[in-house]
């Protein structure tokens, strides 16, 4: 008997994946995560039967919530991540030698866990020493924080769940405050495709506009996610992700990339006409 994973985009439409074998189903204190195996994307992670990742595209969505913020301050030595349990947005970043310290706050410990047995290829950079785990709620620990962070990468979950709270416009706002003078936020904002999620994508975009004097949707392509049309917050006081950014400068660091790069960089921030419009008309969403 086939097995197949399937996940609802709409009541409509569904993406499934041919499993080969299930490497692991187990409930947490906050969600239950599963691990499958395919013969089309690798292994993959689920949290609550939602696709976190694959290990044949999750160097896209990786890439892109990283290179953009660094690419755009190569003065950056303080990250903090909120959520990224699986470990890939950190093995990204510690490829920059000028990064001083990462936090990550990841509410669920078993996540990680599971991602260091089973995805190793996401999960490596936990090891690196610069690297400092938090389990705890991201929106308690951003909180406290004042003007410490280069860099606030929140790669939450979608805005249901443990990652509810990390959509708020307190939230945002904590942010803002967590940041240097130059700190720059990204996130990922969801599709703007499905009517619900560009709900979501509508909601957090005003939101982040509220906070941020700088705020900017870029996109990128991740076949597993709904639609294949992602996108992301660029937000920050000071810097913009197209006037303050020099692509040759960021690539003599070497650092080697599958999807991003200097041309795609301005070219992400290029978005569709329906999608310009989505963002300008939020007025009345709450």
């Amino acid at each position: 008997m086939d097995l197949w994973f399937s996940e609802f985009h709409t009541p409509n439409v569904k993406l499934s994946i041919k499993v080969n074998r299930q490497l692991y189903s187990e409930q947490s204190e906050f969600q239950r995560i599963d691990v499958f195996e395919s013969e089309e994307f690798g292994r993959f992670l689920t949290l609550d039967g939602y696709m976190m990742l694959t290990e044949r595209d999750e160097f896209i969505y990786h890439e892109m919530i990283v290179h953009v913020p660094m690419a755009v301050n190569p003065n950056i030595k303080k990250v903090l991540i909120i959520g990224a349990g699986d470990g890939g947005a950190v093995r990204e970043l510690v490829r920059y030698k000028t990064v001083e310290a990462v936090d990550v706050a990841e509410i669920d410990e078993q996540v990680v866990e599971v991602c260091r047995r089973y995805l190793p290829q996401t999960a490596c950079g936990f090891d690196d020493g610069r690297v400092n785990l938090h389990f705890q709620d991201g929106l308690k620990f951003v909180r406290r924080c004042e003007n410490e962070y280069d860099l606030i990468i929140v790669d939450s979950t979608d805005p249901f769940g443990p990652g509810e709270g990390l959509f708020t416009k307190e939230f945002y706002g904590n942010c803002y405050k967590a940041l240097t003078k130059d700190g720059i936020m990204v996130n990922q904002c969801e599709s703007p495709f499905y009517p619900e999620d560009k709900l979501s994508m509508q909601r957090a975009h005003k939101r982040i506009v509220e906070s941020f004097p700088i705020s900017k949707v870029y996109q990128a392509h991740i076949p597993t996610y709904p639609s294949g049309h992602w996108l992301f917050g660029f937000a920050s006081k000071t810097l913009h992700p197209i006037k303050n950014y020099d692509g040759s400068a960021w690539e003599k660091l070497g650092i080697k990339t599958r999807y991003y790069n200097p041309e795609l960089h301005t070219g992400a921030f290029a978005l569709p006409n329906y999608v310009e419009e989505l963002l300008e008309n939020v007025e009345g969403i709450v």
